[in-house]
């Protein structure tokens, strides 16, 4: 339906889904050709280089000793700027890390070994707006920065964390293409390995999602009883799905949509580990509180049909905190003094940068200090790093690993 189709100046004489199909597909085409503007020619995202010391950083190790060893000729180079700078791709900086001596008795590739589980991490939050998919996105990319294996799955039907890798969900994903096409109950379910994609952080995989996510809302309920009952209940589907798979990963991160529908449910009983986002405002913690409640009664009865509902950790993690804010301090004041430990020591910080930065569908990690200013990108890293490296130590705890 094009916009001259639809008489906008009298909407009254128009039913609501020529109005609402009208303003979609207008908007769907305005993105559309957004991001054919903000990424030509072939609207594809690409990650962008690193300097020695953003390398050295991510690793682990001093710029002094990279420089020392790449003149040593120890490990692989990469090629100069203009200027003489050496700039690293991400698979660069993971060949640098498979390179590096061992002889200081630590490992610089962090990838599981041996007994060590495949991580679940379920992002979730019964309230909109609570930066939910800031978070899984920023904790997805720094995993995959630190060398670790990540898989991403937006569970999401709205797919914020899909655009941010750059899809459209409604354009770029087709029929079958997320999740629901790994767990739906007939016969035209597909192997997770189908499903995934590659994206262009080496080490960092996707699940996309779009609205086709609601049909698994819409079937399962049919799968519970009569005789279309589904001989995998729907609590287990996402944790077989992703059996498949497990070997080549060691972190799975779960954007759950914001609503405790049965994709939610199943995300959390695949979890090993699940975050809370609370943005600490009254308001939001009442209705976490809600969330809570109802969370607890669902999976109690799920706990009882066999579920599992094992976790190495459960935190809830402040996010657009503004420590400035009075009332803000009051409220994560709080909740430390209810869940004590159980909530993360570190917070996500409101940040004009993070907000910024996704103004060209980008995140933190990818724009740069040249891109927002130093000091202005300095305090927003700082932030969002220290938040990550305390869920990096749950999950290298949660494998016995000593900091």
């Amino acid at each position: 339906m094009s916009s001259e189709a639809l008489p906008l100046s009298d909407t009254n004489h128009i039913t609501a889904d020529r109005v609402i199909e009208h303003d979609a597909r207008l908007l769907s085409g305005q993105l559309a050709s957004l991001r054919h503007r903000l990424f030509p020619p072939a609207a594809q995202k690409t990650l962008r280089t690193f300097s020695s010391g953003e390398a050295a950083e991510w690793i682990g190790i001093s710029d002094a000793y990279l420089r020392q060893l790449s003149l040593a000729g120890g490990v692989p180079d990469a090629p100069k700027s203009p200027g003489g700078r050496r700039a690293y791709t991400l698979e660069q900086v993971n060949e640098l890390r498979r390179a590096l001596p061992g002889t200081r008795g630590r490992g610089y590739v962090p990838t599981r070994q041996g007994a060590e589980h495949l991580q679940v991490i379920a992002v979730t939050n019964f309230k909109g707006g609570s930066g939910k998919t800031t978070t899984a996105v920023h904790l997805a990319q720094y995993l995959a920065l630190r060398g670790f294996r990540v898989l991403a799955i937006d569970l999401d039907p709205q797919a914020s964390l899909s655009a941010l890798f750059g899809y459209q969900p409604e354009t770029d994903i087709g029929r079958n293409e997320t999740l629901y096409g790994a767990v739906r109950y007939d016969e035209e379910v597909r192997p997770l390995g189908e499903i995934l994609r590659r994206t262009y952080f080496a080490g960092l995989d996707l699940v996309p999602g779009n609205l086709e996510l609601q049909e698994f809302e819409h079937e399962t309920p049919r799968a519970l009883v009569g005789p279309h009952r589904a001989d995998t209940p729907f609590f287990a589907r996402v944790a077989d799905s992703l059996l498949s798979v497990a070997d080549g990963y060691d972190v799975v991160i779960i954007d759950c949509p914001p609503q405790l529908g049965f994709l939610t449910l199943a995300a959390l009983c695949a979890a090993s580990g699940v975050l809370v986002t609370v943005h600490p405002q009254m308001l939001d913690v009442a209705s976490m509180s809600q969330f809570l409640l109802m969370t607890a009664d669902l999976l109690a009865v799920i706990r009882s049909a066999g579920g599992r509902l094992r976790l190495d950790f459960l935190r809830y993690l402040i996010t657009r905190y503004e420590p400035q804010d009075g009332p803000q301090a009051q409220v994560v004041a709080f909740l430390r003094h209810l869940f004590g430990e159980r909530v993360l020591t570190n917070a996500m910080l409101k940040s004009t940068a993070i907000s910024d930065a996704g103004l060209t569908k980008q995140t933190l990690y990818e724009v740069g200090r040249h891109a927002l200013g130093r000091n202005t990108y300095g305090r927003a890293r700082e932030a969002l790093d220290t938040v990550n490296r305390e869920i990096e130590a749950m999950i290298r705890g949660a494998w016995g690993r000593t900091a």
